[in-house]
């Protein structure tokens, strides 16, 4: 089966925000304004990047869209950060709608194999342990008869981590909680041309069904100033624990997060 992961990094589309923008040209004047930009590179580096790279099962595509305005020198950037990482493919897309962008993206890597499609998405603040591309894979396997009666379904894993970066470590807290971004996969039939970002996550489970597997550590949600998902005024605030020795070993060992290379790139002015 073959498994697809998407990250759109600062991609200028229109929709897939919940930050709202008078024109095209505010929201790339937003996306790319240095001090937010310089946070997304610093995110990505240190917090997505280490788990996609030591996957347990390297079969899999981990496509970066990145919309065709981004500057060359942050694309030279982007480039370096995965040229060790085989299963990164970069593209380079014009502002379109938000879904149907990233739809033809998806579709554009994915091949027609007869077998089911995996598909995730992870922002560039997020993560997955060292076994997500492997546990996904496994439950699909277990889980496809249900494509005989739906055309997709969800596999959810429900427990990681909320964390936010800086200068002294990482600050995180637990969590147990369907259908998060970072901890969800989708399965499609073969004929179906949907992809994951399609869906809006949180409502899966009104769409198609769902398994959720818990138990184990697969997912952490960065937290940031930038958050697009925690901009509303209704936003509860979320209480943050700075990790201690063994909580910074526990993220090395699940997510190959470096503590002590957060601290470096962090210490850095903005």
């Amino acid at each position: 089966m073959q498994v697809i992961g998407i990250c759109r990094f600062s991609y200028p589309g229109f929709g897939g925000f919940q930050i709202q923008h008078d024109s095209l040209e505010d929201r790339i004047a937003f996306l790319y304004a240095p001090e937010r930009l310089e946070e997304r590179f610093r995110f990505f580096e240190t917090i997505t990047l280490p788990g996609i790279r030591s996957q347990f099962d390297p079969d899999f595509t981990f496509l970066i869209v990145i919309g065709d305005s981004l500057p060359e020198v942050h694309r030279q950037r982007l480039r370096a950060l995965v040229a060790d990482i085989p299963q990164a493919v970069i593209q380079a897309h014009p502002p379109g709608r938000h879904r149907a962008a990233m739809q033809a993206a998806i579709n554009s890597v994915r091949v027609a194999d007869g077998e089911p499609c995996l598909q995730f998405r992870l922002d560039d603040d997020d993560a997955v342990a060292f076994p997500f591309v492997h546990r996904l894979r496994a439950a699909a396997r277990d889980v496809a008869g249900l494509l005989h009666d739906a055309p997709q379904i969800a596999i959810d894993f429900n427990q990681g981590y909320i964390a936010r970066p800086g200068p002294k470590g990482i600050s995180a807290t637990p969590i147990q909680s369907p259908y998060w971004t970072a901890g969800l996969g989708l399965m499609f039939r073969p004929d179906n041309a949907l992809s994951v970002m399609n869906f809006g996550h949180h409502s899966v489970h009104k769409t198609m069904p769902t398994v959720t597997f818990t138990g184990e550590d697969m997912m952490l949600r960065g937290f940031n100033g930038y958050n697009d998902s925690r901009q509303g005024k209704r936003v509860k605030p979320v209480p943050l624990t700075p990790l201690d020795t063994d909580g910074e070993l526990l993220f090395q060992m699940t997510y190959g997060i470096d503590c002590d290379q957060v601290r470096r790139v962090f210490s850095n002015p903005l």
